[in-house]
């Protein structure tokens, strides 16, 4: 069973807990992380600014759950009201259920927030030019490809070209 939900502090251990199993597995796709990025006082404070950012309405990071255990999170960031009423999709799962399904259907569940609870009409996403399984998972669920961007984020210590895609509400 794969399921999303709201994060909150009380997953701050949890979350350590996976961010430490899953460190090298994660280290190529993600920005490099201090060292308190993979304790529980790390995470609660991750925790406390998602969970602010969630309220005034910036942000909506959820926790990814397979069979109840905490494998990834799942995140709308950068949510913009008005004319854009967009967001950036971000989200990772844990080398024990990669290729599973869970990160496609996980992506399912926060776009129907997106576009139902959140009324937004883009999401936007972006992947390294290598990482295919994320291009895939995208592509299951209706995004398309829009350009690349060249030194977009910083991964793994290097600033590193990305593909953007979006996908945009079906109303």
């Amino acid at each position: 069973m794969i399921r999303i939900r709201p994060a909150g502090v009380e997953d701050a251990v949890a979350l350590a807990e996976a961010y430490l199993a899953n460190r090298s597995f994660l280290a190529p796709w993600e920005p490099v992380r201090p060292e308190s990025y993979f304790t529980p006082a790390g995470q609660r404070a991750r925790l406390e600014q998602a969970t602010a950012e969630r309220e005034s309405g910036a942000g909506y990071g959820c926790v990814i759950e397979y069979d109840g255990q905490i494998c990834g999170t799942i995140t709308l960031s950068s949510i913009l009201r008005g004319p854009a009423q967009s967001a950036n999709l971000g989200y990772w799962v844990a080398k024990s259920v990669n290729g599973r399904g869970v990160a496609t259907r996980a992506v399912g569940l926060i776009l129907d927030i997106a576009f139902g609870e959140l009324d937004l009409h883009q999401v936007m996403a972006g992947t390294l030019l290598h990482n295919t399984g994320s291009q895939r998972v995208l592509g299951r669920n209706g995004f398309d490809r829009i350009g690349v961007a060249r030194a977009h984020v910083e991964i793994a210590g290097e600033w590193q070209d990305h593909i953007l895609f979006q996908r945009l509400t079906d109303r």
